[in-house]
């Protein structure tokens, strides 16, 4: 893991008047120190950079945190963390529990401040390099992979559930970590649920099927929804879906940098309600996208703050009407001065597989 991330973090604790931070949130560790395990903690000051972990990972932070001083903490990895601590020292509070927090300050040193400083590693994650987009276009590769491999075994007839495991096993097969989340495939009614969970009824012909997944690789994820057609459908659905596929455009060309996060989700929203489907959008427009599938930067109705150039955001118009069918249309991108540049690949005009 490039130590310009540590660097960049002391830029930030310089900002905020801290002499140092405690990094205990795992997503922030790795983020950080490169460490995949499951138990693990870094302090990181103008002069340090430490890392702390149990015996069970000593020999895997060797090879993986190779940039770091490392520790093995017997027994009580909170106390080994807080007696290297010194001065106005930053935590995680979005993180870190009400008993944790107490350790850290029963174990600090006599003159150490505990200052409630979550957030900096997150700003740090917003803003994409080429090694993290590069994984998460690998990743976007994958489920595109596995969108097109589905023309092969077809979708109705077949059961929500096994198309969901047919999808994860392409995708591990074809070089994803286990991904993200468990795929939504979701059809006819099932659909207008936006976190629909698959179920074994088979999908029927002639109506709409919502399909959500994403890979992941070398730790990043992708995010791509997909309503796709098994037969011919009604004038509602082809209409629901070109009202969907026009806004998703739209909150494309919207999605640049400088332009309000509020602002953005605005311009999916208000032409959703103009066509009479106010209603019926009732998530925001996106989200970040990294080593989380949920993270910083927020489209959305109250998000707070402006894109930036390096921000990967998904843009995902949906109309769910409940009882009947949903569609929604997602892509991931990578937010430019210019027009985004889009990971996800398959087509978007409507796609019929039987």
């Amino acid at each position: 893991m490039s130590p310009a991330r540590a660097d960049r973090l002391v830029e930030l604790l310089a900002e905020r008047e801290l002499d140092a931070l405690v990094v205990t949130n795992l997503v922030n560790v790795r983020y950080l120190t490169g460490f995949t395990g499951s138990n693990g903690a870094c302090v990181v000051n103008r002069d340090e950079r430490v890392f702390f972990t149990d015996f069970r990972y000593v020999e895997q932070a060797r090879d993986q945190v190779p940039d770091f001083e490392r520790i093995e903490a017997t027994g009580d990895m909170l106390g080994a963390v807080a007696e290297r601590l010194r001065g106005r020292v930053g935590f995680e509070d979005e993180h870190l529990s009400v008993a944790a927090h107490g350790r850290l300050v029963e174990k600090a040193p006599d003159g150490v401040e505990l200052v409630p400083e979550g957030g900096l590693v997150e700003r740090l994650r917003a803003v994409k390099d080429e090694t993290e987009i590069a994984a998460m276009a690998a990743a976007a590769d994958i489920a595109t992979a596995a969108y097109e491999s589905l023309s092969e075994r077809g979708l109705a007839g077949r059961t929500e559930r096994d198309v969901a495991i047919g999808l994860v096993r392409f995708m591990e097969d074809s070089g994803s970590e286990p991904p993200c989340f468990s795929p939504v495939v979701a059809s006819g009614g099932h659909g207008a649920l936006p976190h629909a969970i698959p179920r074994d009824v088979e999908i029927p012909r002639d109506t709409l099927v919502v399909i959500d997944m994403g890979a992941r690789v070398d730790g990043y994820c992708s995010d791509c929804t997909r309503t796709l057609a098994t037969g011919r459908l009604s004038e509602e659905m082809r209409e629901v879906y070109e009202l969907v596929l026009g806004v998703q455009v739209e909150a494309l060309a919207a999605t640049t940098a400088g332009a309000e996060g509020s602002a953005v989700d605005a311009v999916a929203r208000d032409a959703i309600d103009a066509a009479g489907h106010g209603d019926h959008f009732g998530h925001g427009l996106g989200h970040g996208v990294g080593l989380a599938l949920h993270e910083d930067p927020r489209l959305g109705r109250t998000a707070k703050g402006s894109l930036t150039t390096g921000n990967a955001v998904t843009v995902e118009p949906g109309v769910y009407l409940p009882g009947g069918f949903g569609v929604r249309i997602e892509d991931l991108v990578i937010v430019t001065d210019g027009e985004p540049r889009i990971l996800t690949a398959f087509p978007k005009e409507l796609v019929v597989i039987g």
